[in-house]
């Protein structure tokens, strides 16, 4: 009986090396310093699944660096990462996406030999040897403007259908998207009549198995940068021979981000509230460190705002919270007006101005922002769950406002 042709690889995207993480920086210095090094120790994560794997090669989909001007230390990082898996004849096939586009024009730095990147938008193939037997080619493009608006999926054609494995990277978004810029539009019929055993995505940063058979693939990002990009993040695993492709989900991710909720209604004082903040902690406690978000729901008897009093609660539960090595620091604070809520009720004025916020449309609202020929290049597109945070806030201010002069 034949043998099954056999390969196995890493398929990530969206590293953003070198991301700023702003609004971090008032974090406490040493859970700063491991918020900035966090890409750096995610791609370490890689390397290192990688050589515990053993796989023949890694696949990264776009976006490598966080901006198109990079640091020197990025670069250096990221060469010194490949050199790791030469050394362990693990090949690497990288494209550039929208936010690392002019990476395709440097000729200033290069990489070792076991990297091959796709050097244009036009479709190229690199093919894989295993002991001197062309066993796959990868397929694909990298960005060489921050846009791209036309189909690329499109352009994708097999070569030579005798060598058994054919993998297809995309750094791209599918059309119906609404929560994300569209680049590079795609439809999943699109993919699917190509005939590619594997199509490896990047771009969105929310893992996504779109289609089986043939897998069509979102990986998501390897590092969340904010309370939208929660939980785990890694990249995928995948065993593919001539009869299935398997794949499993690897966590590499160096910090996660999570939230948390407090009722003060269940609370008779703020020391108490402090007491099930740190009891909730320990209930959530992760093997990494966690950034968190806590959203508070304030009571008739008891309330927390913005301020002194805040900064003085927050103090006391982080003097417990950041001594072990898997730190939990809260960087952001969500208050939920319990007042608001229950006068926005009825036929008065304040209740339909509040009635008003729930059917504003937020992207009219911003459109100019993201429209503004500066702006947009440092901003990245409202989903659902952004624009209904920031419809509530507006909302919660200007009727606590109100309120308040009543």
């Amino acid at each position: 009986m034949r043998a099954l042709k056999k390969i196995s690889f890493l398929h990530a995207a969206d590293l953003h090396i070198d991301s700023p993480f702003q609004g971090l920086s008032t974090a406490p210095k040493h859970v700063f310093d491991d918020i900035l090094e966090s890409t750096y120790v995610s791609l370490n994560n890689l390397v290192e699944l990688a050589i515990h794997k053993q796989v023949d090669f890694i696949l990264l989909v776009g976006d490598i660096f966080d901006e198109n001007i990079q640091s020197l230390k990025a670069k250096v990082k990221l060469r010194q990462a490949f050199e790791t898996l030469q050394k362990h004849d693990i090949d690497v096939f990288l494209s550039y996406g929208n936010h690392d586009y002019e990476m395709t024009h440097d000729e200033m730095f290069s990489f070792p030999g076991n990297v091959h990147i796709f050097p244009s938008e036009e479709i190229t193939h690199f093919a894989y040897y295993r002991n001197g037997k062309r066993l796959a080619n990868i397929y694909g493009f990298s960005y060489e403007e921050r846009v791209i608006k036309r189909n690329k999926a499109i352009d994708f054609e097999l070569v030579d259908e005798e060598i058994p494995f054919h993998i297809a990277m995309l750094h791209g978004s599918l059309k119906s998207n609404v929560a994300h810029d569209v680049y590079a539009p795609f439809q999943i019929r699109d993919l699917q009549r190509k005939h590619f055993d594997y199509w490896a995505l990047g771009h969105i940063h929310k893992r996504e198995i779109l289609h089986e058979n043939p897998y069509i693939v979102y990986p998501g990002n390897i590092q969340g940068r904010h309370i939208h990009e929660s939980g785990e993040k890694g990249c995928y695993y995948v065993v593919m021979d001539e009869a299935e492709v398997s794949l499993d989900f690897m966590p590499l991710h160096a910090i996660e981000f999570t939230s948390m909720f407090l009722d003060l209604a269940n609370c008779e004082d703020l020391y108490e509230a402090q007491q099930k903040v740190l009891e909730e902690l320990i209930n959530i406690q992760s093997k990494k460190p966690q950034l968190l978000q806590l959203i508070i729901k304030n009571d008739e008897q008891l309330i927390i705002e913005h301020g002194p009093e805040l900064d003085d609660f927050l103090d006391v539960i982080h003097e417990q919270s950041l001594k072990q090595k898997e730190w939990q620091y809260i960087y952001s604070v969500k208050i939920e007006e319990y007042v608001v809520e229950s006068l926005a009720i009825g036929e008065h004025f304040i209740a339909q101005l509040a009635h008003e916020y729930e059917i504003i449309d937020v992207h009219q609202s911003v459109e100019d922002l993201f429209n503004h020929r500066q702006g947009r290049k440092f901003l990245e597109r409202l989903d659902d769950e952004e624009k209904e945070e920031i419809k509530q806030q507006a909302k919660q201010m200007i009727l606590k406002s109100l309120i308040g002069k009543e």
